[in-house]
């Protein structure tokens, strides 16, 4: 049974195509840098957003119109079928990754033996579409958040059943993710950081998240999980202050409790702007410290403040994004997760097509021209003229420890001048990029 029988497999046809269900920059086997482009991108498509969002915000409920959910009122046999319809959805596009939280594959049971036995279930059928269209399992991970029971957090709850319920829940979905082989496991933590320093012991609460983390890695070895771990940095969502605010925020807790070695950071482009931050900073903050992992494709309306979870249409964004991606040595396990909703006014189901077909293009756009500048090294090369007095000299003599406080006030107490600062030529970079992208 089809459940997308008007819609073909979408394929490339180029920018000059008016066919809105065709990709006009995103070519899979386009070689780019020694790689295909779907080797550079990687593209996963969110169980969560494209199948258990109804549409519903703040001020209003579900509005998205999905057949295959009306024609099954039972929450088990719903479930089975958006396995199906996922999987149809994935060949059609191209796609060949998914990400999921547990809650997302299988409806939550009064405890947890029965919300276990409905994951097993759906993962049996999950497991059977995956060795019929190759299609694989970029990351899991576990619903820590919505339940009333993680009100105040999960692993940080005041509550240690809370705290145990959590333990368990996020074991089962390392074994579920382990058993589709699974590249990945994210922890990112929707309610781990508080909302008024009040009633909140602070100290406890991290210790009691690195606690659950370090189990998490013994439990790893247990089993024979391989794959790679990944916090995803978050601000403002929900709380107030969040223990994982930002890529250095979270680099500072995996350092302090000795988690460094086993995780790595999967950053979502709409935390980043809600933590102040360009994409392009916090990539770079992980990259130079070898902890990039993963990427969550979307983007944020930066007139609004909370996390809208928009497809990635901005153009500049994913150029500088990519730059980035490609300066650090490309994905080495991780891929670009489209954690990205359809706006609530776009509820007709072919609207998840022209959704992600939107954010391929833009990302395989952004891939085309950050290749092209890094092909030119004109942006290196800029970098490496603005800091050429650290290549030799006194300052060759600072970046290799060779001269302290007393050296360096002998060099400089009668100088002068100052050597002449060079101007930074921002607009000129700018300017350089718009050239890029306009031609």
């Amino acid at each position: 049974m089809s459940y997308f029988e008007k819609i073909n497999k979408v394929k490339y046809e180029g920018s000059k195509s008016t066919n809105p269900m065709s990709f006009k920059y995103y070519n899979p086997d386009e070689i780019i840098l020694g790689k295909s482009m779907k080797e550079h991108l990687k593209f996963s498509m969110a169980y969560w957003h494209t199948f258990t969002f109804m549409g519903v915000d703040p001020f209003g409920k579900e509005t998205m119109e999905r057949q295959w959910d009306i024609d099954n009122k039972d929450p088990m046999e719903r479930a089975k079928v958006r396995v199906k319809v996922a999987f149809e959805f994935m060949e059609k596009l191209g796609l060949e990754y998914f990400c999921f939280h547990d809650a997302d594959i299988a409806p939550q049971g009064e405890t947890l033996k029965e919300s276990n036995d409905n994951l097993d279930v759906i993962v049996d059928l999950i497991e059977k579409e995956m060795k019929r269209t190759g299609i694989k399992l970029l990351w899991g991970t576990a619903n820590l958040f919505s339940h009333k029971r993680f009100m105040h957090g999960a692993s940080t709850s005041p509550n240690a059943d809370v705290f145990a319920y959590a333990a368990a829940q996020v074991k089962k979905a390392m074994e579920i993710t382990k058993r589709l082989d699974g590249a990945g496991y994210t922890f990112w933590g929707g309610r781990e950081g508080y909302e008024t320093l009040l009633n909140t012991d602070m100290k406890l609460e991290q210790d009691n998240f690195a606690r659950l983390l370090h189990m998490a890695v013994d439990y790893a070895k247990e089993i024979g999980f391989t794959g790679q771990f990944y916090i995803e940095p978050k601000p403002k969502e929900p709380t107030k202050h969040q223990y994982d605010f930002d890529s250095a925020t979270v680099i500072a807790f995996l350092r302090k409790y000795n988690l460094v070695d086993y995780f790595k950071l999967n950053i979502e482009t709409n935390h980043a702007t809600l933590s102040g931050h360009t994409m392009q900073h916090e990539l770079r903050v992980a990259f130079d410290q070898g902890l990039l992992g993963s990427v969550d494709a979307n983007q944020g309306d930066l007139l609004l403040g909370w996390d809208t979870d928009q497809f990635p249409t901005n153009l500049y964004d994913t150029i500088l994004s990519m730059y980035e991606i490609i300066r650090g040595g490309g994905f080495t396990t991780g891929g670009l997760n489209f954690d990205s909703k359809l706006r609530r006014g776009s509820y007709k189901e072919d609207d998840l097509f022209l959704a992600h077909i939107a954010g391929m293009d833009t990302y395989a756009a952004g891939l085309r021209i950050a290749a092209k500048l890094w092909e030119d090294k004109v942006l290196e090369k800029n970098l490496e003229q603005r800091y050429q007095s650290y290549k030799d000299g006194i300052g060759n003599d600072i970046v290799h420890r060779k001269v302290g406080f007393k050296e360096l006030e002998t060099y400089i107490l009668n100088k002068k001048e100052i050597d002449q600062n060079d101007s930074g030529r921002q607009e000129y970079l700018e300017t350089i990029i718009n050239q890029y992208i306009l031609g």
